[in-house]
């Protein structure tokens, strides 16, 4: 080596001749021949590269703008020449290739004496000229201009002759394959050949020159449609690997959020209808018995396969990494132990230069470093493509099949409950989710066992029978893994059913808040939920425990299996482990473990979706509705039959013939004639065998009202069911549009003309139907009632009339454009119906159905709608209305009924011929009208339901706005709030990763744990740092120094440090593991323990102001959040995060030269990680955000079927869907794409740390050892760099859950305390129930004006009194300040001698009694209603009961006092509700008794009973009766009229009745 060093020095400044300077060679002699000097063949090999280069880059660089084609697109016109894929692949190999053509060529010039540039150059520009040939072509294709690909396909010519022109000298001069040089050699031309071929072929397909007529061509579709955002199909092959076109996106997300309009539409392969059809075709081509499994594998093999393929390249390059560093080590170890004098003299030195083998080439250290840098690259590449390919695959299976299996189910799966609304949501939300998420694992059920095989064979070449021993381990606690998963899954599910009994408890709470507070109750509701939230908390624990030992146990399994291994292998093995060695299978044991985590999950969700598979089977397969014979025509000729003849009879002559043809067969057509239904011996079923009707024939004569009656359950509903063909027909035909005898082949051919006209003019006939049970969409008013009709104004103003919706309308925010349904407001039964009905008119059809549609109205809007929507504008139309009803006074206006007994009809006729052929039953009609007639008069006078729904309505809108509309403050506080619930503003989208918020998390966990996490997390990483190092000394410890007595004796002495430190660094993985995921418990436990205290104790001005939702949405989606998914996401972050530091610790420690290039490496990291977070979040709300549509889509659909059906909607709803699903999967998809966009870029800054270390490690003078440690780090910090930015994303979305809780904690309480003792309140105040109110001013919050102004009065113990006003008086304000719930900022009010506000809380609300407006009842028991405190015996209760007339009732129910109270007490009448508050008021023994409008929402004869009760058995107790009718207190003892906030008239009520001009004796005639 020395001498090859002298001779370079002495050949001084000749040392860079082209062909070299060796002494005594003659490199530039041409005796033998011109092509026989290898330096010349070399330069020849030069002239290809730089005609191309000379060529392209003036074209390059000044453009070729004038002579483009571009067509007009926004994206570059991303048109793929023939064999675009294959060039890319070509070019990259070529690429290689080249690069192991220089890295050759540069260490075979380490052999010569001087420098040969001919072994490196031409390789070198050739790695220039492919760079550029691609640049070039990318550039050619963009600009659609082929005409100068000519350019390259002279230089591929060029090329291959010259190329070719080097193998034949090889051939010749006896060089085989045992020579490196000569294989690339012959890559080379086999490469340029086949590029060759492939521009051959573009000039054969595009014809672009040679030919008289080239070929012109459009780009994609997809591309010329300006709203396809999602590029990947089109982009060239380094754009797709790289997801280079997301840049754009992902850049400008920091400058402006994302939005649903940037991502725009998919192309049209990936799009909802397209796969659905692919799937769809799959399966029906199986007929007999279709499986899912088969179907996938048709529809979507190709992309599954092509994954897989990704995913065995990925894995089997990752073994590249241990073996390179194998090499590495080895060879920096040997280098000193090599002479390479004596190489030279034995190397082969033809054509005068050294030929190497590909071994010699791989013992150079700086060739390997490439060459794992490259394989690195390569890995992460293709992994990241079979991630996509997969993600890209399960989007595309999701959807489409199951709902439009749903828009065919048949109505009796759904009513026999074979099949659940729910049990089809949950096909929607989980199981085609399912199948998504095993589609993405799928690879790795293939791809793991060949990895871990590979990796065993790689341990067992590396270190004999102890590798079997590590790998048995891992394999033995395989199993233990997978069963700590299973568990973690049915925890989940059990703690999943204890929240959402806490959140049905708490919202309980949120919405009788103001009850509870006036009982002075909140703290025993507030300890139900507690202990619900106890039970759940015990659950998340167990659910901690699993997944702390799920972690642990990915900790702990790769170190002790490392530990049995080494430890073995110092013992059975003769030969000293060599550092090579030990860190390669460090590195290997590391990719074992990987797969192994993996299969645990991959196992559970292949289970899980064999499951899934199986209920979707079993759907698709489920019974179908019937074609029923209007749709198909059997025996007549069907409506569709005629449109299609329409369309097909182009010409005047055709349609004649059809005519002719008509008239000659008269008896085919379909007329309208006298019936326009007609059910001959008809006998249908629900799904049983057992027929609901029987023996039905009917008929429904057109442009008639046809009424059928009946009594409850008698098939009314059902009949009409069976005519539009929902119900399993068993024998007997629905005919539609009958005509009766053979008519005139002239009328025939009139009514067929006027069937064509109406044909054109509307659909005729499709069914308007409103059902019994209302359905709605979750869309505005306007659209549920126009229903994808075109919007007519008159129309609609008449159909709104005459379901009289315009006062309810006007209630509405935004009047009908305010959105109902799940969404939007929830509106009463009657209120939903009348929406119906109105949808069922507007529709432009012949044939009306109503389901009984005054069954959820009061008697004034039954008779309006029957005189204006029914008698006059459907019977104006001309239409033909089958109309279900109760109401038998109706009747009379029937042109034909059908009566129903008991499944079959009774009678069918005009009401005439029912009174003169069946007089019993008439008379039996006669005297349930005369019944019905005394109800309405007793309705009458009452206050209609109507008017009370829409007083609900207005409470449910302006309760808030009342209080609100006083100040603007408040407003702007509340539009506040909301901004930072929907977190859309665009500061708060922006905002950092709140550390602030962190900080708070981390201090609801404790103190005591965070130091105990922060503690062993660093303990933990730095006893693992501490095992490698020590293993690196041991391994590189000199063996020479050993005694004689025992060689084995030194090398041994390291294994008790070595057990001793696996041991530590097992028990620390555990401790960590554990502490992380009990902080969190600690956490969530904490934050929602003070969240429920805080919003329990708010005063009830915050309950006004704070929409209940954003309440509730606390407790549900952001306590999930805090309670589950922080804790895992901050022990990734912070172990990810530590990994990466230590790793980048080690290897400045070995390498300081390494901190150098770690400058630029982190600013790069820095801006990936700021520019990806930012779009992350965007698409992520995007993607939540798209998914809600869907669902409620799904269910509504599920819900709405019979009436989707009628109407003949299914059409428009399965587009919407699949316009639902394009969207959510558009968003789905970019943030996948976004995900591989950060993972590509952190994957290749890995790579380049792992190149620069091991470049400063091979330059550095380290022991091979710590070499070999630095390494092994390298390679991990590509596998966990993405991880910290991934989970640094996660967790700023998750913070702002944390953010949430966080605003409401700072909510002001109560002040429960009052300035007197509880001690100083003597047991039975109030005892006489003396109230005396003194200069009281009132107001709602200190921000507001007052409600109440110096208000006097004195009521005396015992006394009646009523106060009176309109709304918005101050009444209710008033009976709120008795129990200290707002704010009295001046005066006082004192009872029994006490002023209330110096009262504590508790004490003053316990002892008086109030009976609100609306019925509150909690779900439990009538018990825990009555008396939640337990304090009162039985015999109280029933007596109780008794007074309030329920006795008797609850006595009939099972379990007496403990008989169950369903939510919101819906299984009693709203009467009976207000009569248990009623008893409530009464079990208490309070002296005062507050009544706010408590007769408003019940009827007349509950009114008198409650009347009643207050006159006898509160004969004693001083009452405020607020009321509502003033009839109600002509009686009392005293009147308080009030208005605007002061008291106006106060008196008796004879007394003021008798001042004519005075304010109550105008309410009192208002009332009459």
């Amino acid at each position: 080596m020395t001498r090859t060093r002298l001779n370079r020095a002495q050949s001084g400044d000749m040392a860079l001749s082209f062909c070299g300077n060796d002494r005594g060679s003659n490199a530039y002699s041409v005796d033998k021949g011109v092509l026989d000097n290898g330096c010349f063949v070399d330069a020849l090999n030069l002239v290809p590269h730089v005609f191309l280069l000379f060529i392209t880059f003036p074209i390059l660089f000044i453009g070729w703008g004038s002579q483009s084609s571009k067509v007009q697109i926004h994206h570059n016109t991303w048109l793929h020449f023939p064999g675009h894929n294959l060039r890319w692949i070509l070019t990259f190999t070529l690429l290689f290739v080249h690069v192991c053509e220089i890295a050759e060529g540069i260490v075979s010039n380490t052999w010569m004496e001087s420098n040969h540039l001919h072994l490196f150059l031409p390789a070198l520009m050739g790695f220039i000229a492919a760079t550029t040939s691609v640049v070039y072509y990318h550039n050619i294709e963009t600009a659609n201009f082929p005409k100068l690909l000519l350019a390259l396909f002279i230089y591929w010519i060029l090329a291959f002759i010259t190329k070719m022109i080097k193998l034949w000298k090889f051939a010749e001069a006896s060089l085989g394959v045992q020579y490196l040089r000569f294989c690339i050699t012959a890559l080379l031309v086999v490469l340029y050949g086949l590029l060759m071929a492939v521009e051959i072929n573009v000039i054969r397909v595009r014809k672009y020159v040679f030919f008289a007529n080239p070929q012109r061509v459009k780009p994609p579709e997809d591309l010329q449609d300006l709203g396809v955002r999602f590029l990947q199909p089109f982009v060239n092959l380094l754009s797709k690997a790289t997801y280079w076109w997301m840049n754009p996106l992902i850049i400008g997300a920091h400058k402006r959020p994302i939005e649903l309009k940037k991502i725009g539409k998919l192309p049209i392969a990936m799009r909802a209808l397209t796969n659905y059809i692919r799937l769809k075709d799959s399966y029906d081509e199986q007929r007999k018995s279709p499986s899912i499994w088969k179907s996938m594998y048709r529809a979507f093999g190709g992309p599954i396969l092509l994954s897989s393929t990704f995913r065995y390249m990925a894995d089997l390059l990752g073994f590249a990494g241990p073996l390179c560093i194998s090499g590495i080590v080895e060879h920096l170890h040997n280098s000193t132990e090599i002479d390479r004098t004596n190489k030279v003299c034995t190397a082969n030195m033809t054509f005068g230069v050294f030929f190497m083998s590909s071994t010699e080439l791989l013992k150079n250290t700086s060739v390997l470093a490439v060459l794992l840098f490259l394989a690195l690259v390569l890995q992460r590449t293709f992994l990241q493509a079979s991630y996509y390919v997969t993600i890209e695959t399960g989007i595309n299976l999701r959807g489409a099949m199951i709902y439009n299996k749903i828009l065919r189910l048949s109505t009796s799966n759904m009513s026999m409950g074979e099949m659940t609304l729910g049990q089809i949501n949950n096909l929607v939300a989980i199981e085609t989710n399912q199948l998504m998420w095993f589609l993405f694992l799928c690879p790795n059920l293939w791809a793991m066992p060949v990895q871990i095989i590979m990796g065993v064979i790689l341990l067992y070449y590396l270190l004999g029978d102890s590798a079997l021993i590590g790998a048995g381990v891992i394999l033995l606690l395989a199993p233990v893994q997978y069963l700590i998963a299973t568990k973690l899954a049915d925890t989940q599910k059990s703690t999943l059913d204890y929240s959402t009994d806490r959140l049905k408890k708490t919202t309980e709470i949120l919405k009788g808040i103001k009850l509870l507070k006036l009982y002075a109750w909140e703290n025993i509701f507030c300890d139900r939920v507690e202990e619900t939230r106890g039970k759940e908390l015990t659950s998340l624990k167990t659910f901690a425990l699993y997944t702390s030992m799920s972690i642990f146990m990915n900790a702990a399994i790769p170190i002790a299996a490392v530990l049995a291994t080494f430890v073995t292998h110092a013992y059975i093995e003769e030969v000293r482990l060599s550092p090579a060695k030990a860190f390669a299978s460090l590195a290997l044991f590391h990719i074992l473990v990987t797969p192994l985590f993996l299969l645990s999950t991959v196992v559970r969700f292949a289970v899980k979706a064999l499951v899934s598979v199986q209920k979707l089977s079993e759907f698709l397969q489920s019974d179908e509705i019937g074609d029923d014979s209007w749709r198909n025509g059997e025996m007549y000729m069907s409506l569709e039959l005629v449109r299609a003849k329409m369309k097909r009879s182009y010409h005047v002559h055709s349609a004649l013939c059809w005519f002719v043809s008509i008239i000659l067969n008269p008896m085919v057509f379909v007329c309208i004639g006298e019936w326009v239904i007609q059910v001959n011996d008809g006998f249908f079923t629900w799904g049983s065998n057992l027929s609901t009707l029987t023996d039905i024939n009917i008929r429904i004569p057109t442009g008639q009202l046809t009424m059928i009656v009946g009594q409850v359950g008698c098939g009314k509903s059902s009949l009409l069911l069976a005519m539009l063909g929902e119900m399993q027909t068993i024998s007997g035909k629905v005919y539609w549009n009958v005509c009766e005898g053979r008519l005139t082949p002239c009328v025939c051919f009139l009514l067929s003309l006027f069937l064509i006209l109406s044909w054109l003019s509307k659909n005729r006939y499709s069914v308007a139907y409103a059902a019994q049970k209302s359905w709605l969409l979750n869309a505005t008013v306007e659209e549920n009632i126009t229903f994808g009709s075109p919007f007519n104004k008159q129309r609609y103003k008449a159909v709104i009339d005459a379901c009289s919706l315009q006062p309810d309308i006007d209630l509405l925010p935004f009047g009908d454009q305010t959105e109902i349904g799940e969404r939007g407001i929830n509106l009463s039964g009657g209120q939903r119906q009348r929406i119906c009905v109105a949808r069922a008119l507007y529709q432009n059809t012949n044939i009306v159905f109503l389901d009984d549609p005054f069954s959820a109205l009061d008697i004034h809007l039954s008779d309006h709608l029957m005189q204006e929507g029914i008698l006059k504008f459907l019977q104006d139309d001309k239409r033909t209305l089958v109309l279900v009803t109760h109401k038998l006074q109706y009747l009379i206006h029937a042109d034909w009924i059908i009566a129903m007994k008991d499944g079959s009809v009774l009678r069918e006729g005009t009401l005439k011929d029912i009174q003169t052929h069946d007089v019993e039953l008439y008379e039996h009609w006669k005297t349930l009208m005369n019944r019905q007639d005394q109800e309405l008069e007793k309705e009458t006078e009452m206050e209609s339901q109507t008017t009370l729904e829409r007083k609900t309505l207005r409470r449910a809108f302006y309760s808030r706005e009342a209080k609100n509309q006083i100040d603007d403050e408040d407003e702007e506080e509340e539009v506040e709030e909301d901004d930072d619930d929907n977190m859309s503003t665009t500061t708060s989208r922006r905002s950092k990763i709140q550390w602030k918020m962190c900080c708070r998390y981390l201090s609801s966990g404790g103190f005591l744990m965070v130091f105990l996490m922060v503690s062993s997390k660093l303990a933990k990483h730095s006893v693992m740092v501490a095992i490698d190092y020590w293993l690196a000394a041991w391994t590189s410890s000199n063996p020479h120094n050993q005694s004689l007595a025992d060689p084995f004796l030194n090398h041994r002495s390291y294994v008790p440090v070595f057990i001793i430190l696996c041991g530590a660094a097992i028990a620390l993985c555990l401790i960590t593991s554990l502490t992380v995921e009990f902080l969190g418990v600690a956490a969530a436990t904490n934050l929602h323990h003070n969240l429920l205290n805080k919003i329990i104790h708010a005063p009830i001005r915050f309950f006004d102001v704070t929409p209940l939702g954003q309440i509730l949405n606390r407790f549900s989606a952001d306590t999930n959040i805090i309670d589950q998914h922080i804790p895992p996401t901050l022990e990734s972050l912070t172990r990810s995060t530590l990994l990466c530091l230590s790793a980048i610790g080690v290897i400045a420690f070995v390498t300081p030269a390494f901190l150098i290039a770690l400058v630029p490496l982190a600013v790069a990291f820095y801006f990936i990680q700021k520019y990806f977070r930012v779009a992350s979040k965007d698409l992520q709300d995007l993607d939540d955000s798209t998914q809600l549509p869907l669902l409620c889509h799904f269910s509504e659909t599920a819900e709405g079927l019979t009436t989707i059906r009628a109407f003949r909607h299914e059409a428009r709803f399965k587009q919407r869907m699949l316009e639902l699903t394009d969207t959510n999967n558009t968003a789905y998809l970019f943030l996948s794409a976004a995900n591989r966009w950060l993972e590509v870029r952190t994957d290749y800054l890995g790579a380049v740390i792992v190149l620069t270390a091991a470049v400063a490690a091979i330059w550095s003078t380290s022991q091979s050892g710590l070499v070999g440690l630095g390494l092994t780090y390298a390679l991990t910090v590509t596998n966990y760099l993405n991880w910290v930015v991934r989970n640094l994303a996660d967790l700023e979305v998750q913070m702002a859950a944390v953010k949430k809780v966080n605003s409401f904690l700072s909510t002001e309480s109560e002040n429960y305390e009052g300035s007197m003792d509880v001690s100083q309140v003597p047991e039975d105040w109030p005892q006489h129930g003396e109230i005396k109110i003194h200069d009281l001013c009132v107001r709602y919050d200190t921000m507001l004006k007052p409600v109440l102004k110096h208000v006097n009065a004195h009521i005396n113990p015992g006394q009646k009194v009523g106060i009176c006003g309109r709304t918005g008086s101050g009444k209710s304000s008033l009976s709120l300040a008795f129990f200290n719930m707002v704010d009295v900022f001046e005066g006082k009010i004192v009872i029994d001698g006490i002023d209330i506000c110096k009262l504590p809380l508790q004490t003053l609300r316990s002892r008086l009694s109030i009976i609100l407006q609306d019925p509150v009842l909690f779900s439990g028991s009538i018990r825990l209603n009555l008396d939640p405190e337990r304090t009162c015996t039985d015999d109280r209760l029933w007596e109780a009961l008794e007074i309030a007339q329920l006795k008797n009732i609850v006595k009939a129910l099972p379990g007496g006092l403990d008989a169950v109270v369903t939510e919101g007490g819906e299984n009693f009448s709203v009467g009976q509700r207000q009569l248990f508050c009623l008893a409530r008021a009464f079990v208490r023994k309070s002296s005062i008794l507050i009544m706010d409008e408590a007769t408003a929402s019940i009827d007349m004869a509950t009114e008198n009973i409650l009347q009643k009760v207050v006159m006898t058995a509160f004969a004693d107790r001083t009452v405020v009766t607020i009321a509502h009718r003033v009839h109600t207190i002509l009686t009392a003892d005293l009147v308080i009229v009030m208005k605007r906030g002061s008291i106006m008239e106060y008196g008796k009520p004879e007394i003021l009745m008798e001042q004519e001009d005075g304010l109550f004796a105008s309410f009192v005639k208002a009332d009459m």
